[in-house]
């Protein structure tokens, strides 16, 4: 796939030029764009507001047109699309068509069970093919997200979490994570012995893991599909 850079006189900053050639690359896989949680997500920023301040600025230079009432709404002017015919209007703004795409048949997981692997047969609710492009590295299954712990992050009650099964994960990684008999999605954090799990919602408290506390990560978050799209 060609990388796209955008002429100097635009002085897009290295972050800008990040989340412009993220934009291409979705585009020219999935022929959309990414929401503002997968830019978030797959860029590290720690919330979806940081990939919006990104976007705005891309728009302030005209590589971009936000367009509101939905979470995709963001369209490049043809003039920084690949393949472009000579004679087309620079001012026009549309988006790529879709091309081949690598599909998974990725599980939706349900309510999990205390004491119940993640991926156990009896937690599936349905099996949605779903691009693979549109995620930072490859998920094993989706999970129903439940709660707005983790607005801020643009992950919200409903929403389709992608995740990738491990054991591990580096402060900042937003986790799935089992305390007890619970599976919570949290943003991850260790210092020394002690763990925390931060929400992204100054409504929620952070959970401090104690020793005597029964804690297990079950996978990273690597990615978001916005409930009721269809596949």
């Amino acid at each position: 796939m060609p990388h796209l850079f955008a002429p100097e006189h635009l002085k897009l900053t290295e972050r800008q030029q990040q989340v412009f050639q993220l934009i291409i690359d979705a585009m020219e896989n999935t022929g959309s764009p990414p929401t503002r949680a997968e830019i978030a997500i797959q860029l590290g920023f720690r919330s979806a507001n940081a990939a919006e301040d990104h976007l705005k600025a891309l728009a302030r230079k005209g590589v971009i047109e936000l367009v509101g009432g939905t979470s995709r709404g963001i369209r490049v002017a043809s003039r920084w699309l690949p393949n472009r015919s000579e004679s087309s209007d620079s001012a026009e703004l549309l988006v790529l068509a879709p091309q081949h795409r690598d599909l998974l048949s990725l599980p939706l997981l349900g309510r999990v069970a205390a004491g119940r692997p993640m991926g156990a047969q009896e937690h599936i609710e349905h099996l949605y093919s779903v691009d693979a492009t549109l995620f930072s590295a490859r998920p094993d299954y989706l999970l129903k997200v439940r709660g707005m712990s983790m607005r801020d992050a643009g992950i919200v009650d409903g929403d389709l979490l992608a995740v990738q099964q491990t054991k591990t994960a580096h402060n900042g990684q937003i986790v799935v994570a089992r305390v007890g008999d619970e599976v919570t999605v949290k943003r991850f954090r260790r210092q020394g012995p002690r763990i925390e799990l931060i929400p992204e919602n100054p409504e929620f408290k952070t959970l401090t893991i104690h020793d005597n506390e029964s804690f297990t990560i079950e996978g990273l978050a690597v990615g978001l599909v916005r409930n009721g799209l269809n596949f």
